[in-house]
Parts: C-alpha cells; structure tokens; sequence
C-alpha cells in the first residue's frame, strides 16, 4: 500500500482537538496549511490528540495497541450497529427480489490496525519498514470488523476484499485476517490486491504490464465495478480512506476513522 502523506496529512485532516479525529478527506479552508501564512498546526498536540483517541498504550510486548473502552472504539461500534442493521435489511430485500447482494471491505485500518507502525514510524511511510511490518502477520482486528464480516456472511451476503495491498503481500493478508477471526472467502476470487506485474483486463485504462498509472479511487472503483459486472450488487462498501469508497459502484459506504494517515 502507498501511503504518500503521513504527518502532513495528521495536520491537514486532524484539525480539531479533542474532538473525531478522523478526516473529512479534503482539508477544508481552514484546516488547510500548505499555502497558508498562518502557523501551522503543532504536530505534537496532534499526536496527544490521536494518542487520546486510540486509547493508546503499549502491551507487555511494547506493541501499541488501541483501548477497547476508547473514543475510536466507541465510534466503530455505532458504525458497526449501524451497519448491521443496514445490512440485515438489504439482504431481506436483495433475497426478495432474487439478487445476489455482496459486501466489500478495505483491509488495511479498516479489518486489521496499524497503529503499531504509525506509532513506532513517528507517522511517516517507508516501503520497506511497511513491507516488513505486513510480512510479519500480526496485527491485531479493527475493533468488531471480524464480527461485521461474519455477519454479513451470516445474512446470505457475499464478502469481498478490495485492498491496496500488494499481490506479494497476499499469503501474509490472508494469515493475519485468519488469526484475528476474519476467514470468510479469503481466497483470490474475493480478495482482490495490487498486482503491477499483472494488472487484470478491467484495469486496462489505467494500468498495464508496463505501468501502473491507477489512482486508488481508480484502482477501487474499477475493482468493484467487475465485482458487479460478475452479477452482485454491492450493497455496503467499507474503508478507512475516503479513496477506498469514491467512484460509485456502491449502494452505501461506511467511513471508518483513521486519524494517522491520508490516501489520496
């Protein structure tokens, strides 16, 4: 996954202390601070801020993990109530009309945390420390995702995974979604991740053997249109990043937060 902006986009889409700490995806007029004559906003007051929001402590490992009893917590679980309600009456209906309703899930910060890596990176992106962090399998569930997959899987609806993550990544994706409790259609027909090598036919207007130009939303979008043109209706799409769920080919999308990182 290419994270391009870290500690710029904490001051670009953290703005507001004490409060939600997740982004609204566009920097407004006055989080905005790269053409500003204003001092901008202190990055160690918003790393307090993002720290108060996670809960965070370090286990007896000095793994930092996020609070259970935390304001992220609690935000995912409305989210989650929300969406299982949601998804409870979509699958009524899609079964009633004799349609084929599937839901997709955003790996990365939105079924397994990073937390760890951003804490222990100061917030800032190497490919080969994330590629070594991905590799070790262990990270621990976004707080009631595995349980949201498995719900949706409960009610007749079919789960597919749409992730930045690359297709070198995907024995390690696959052996830490198994160990936090996510094992619902783990394999490649469902879980769809980057490969540059072999870009598929759907990405053709952006991507081939020879380069990957896809933006995410790009990448995404054509991603869950072919999930669609297989004969699903997606019904609910989830991510952590506002480019994981623009684009369409949704009937609904559920912004989980993420104050540490923007992708654009």
């Amino acid at each position: 996954m290419h994270k391009p902006l870290r500690i710029a986009a904490v001051a670009a889409t953290c703005a507001v202390a004490g409060a939600a700490l997740y982004g609204t995806g566009v920097a407004t007029a006055g989080q905005s601070t790269a053409n500003s004559t204003h001092e901008p906003y202190n990055i160690g007051v918003l790393v307090k801020d993002i720290d108060t929001y996670y809960g965070t402590t370090a286990d007896s490992n000095g793994v930092y993990q996020a609070s259970p009893d935390s304001p992220y917590a609690k935000d995912l679980a409305r989210l989650d109530a929300s969406a299982k309600r949601y998804i409870d009456q979509a699958a009524r209906k899609a079964h009633h009309r004799h349609t084929k309703p599937a839901v997709v899930f955003d790996i990365d910060d939105t079924l397994l945390l990073s937390l760890d890596y951003e804490k222990k990176t100061n917030y800032t992106y190497n490919s080969a420390s994330w590629a070594a962090y991905v590799a070790q399998a262990d990270r621990p569930a976004v707080f009631g995702s595995p349980e949201l997959v498995e719900y949706a899987a409960s009610k007749g609806v079919e789960v597919f995974y749409n992730s930045g993550l690359k297709e070198s990544q995907r024995v390690s994706a696959v052996d830490n979604l198994k160990k936090v409790g996510v094992d619902v259609n783990l394999d490649a027909a469902h879980m769809f991740l980057k490969d540059a090598a072999n870009p598929p036919a759907y990405l053709s207007d952006c991507a081939t053997a020879a380069a990957w130009n896809c933006t995410t939303v790009q990448y995404k979008a054509g991603t869950r249109k072919h999930i669609e043109s297989l004969g699903y209706d997606i019904v609910a799409n989830f991510g952590d990043q506002y480019s994981d769920l623009e684009g369409g080919y949704a009937d609904k999308t559920y912004k989980l937060p993420n104050p540490t990182y923007f992708v654009s």
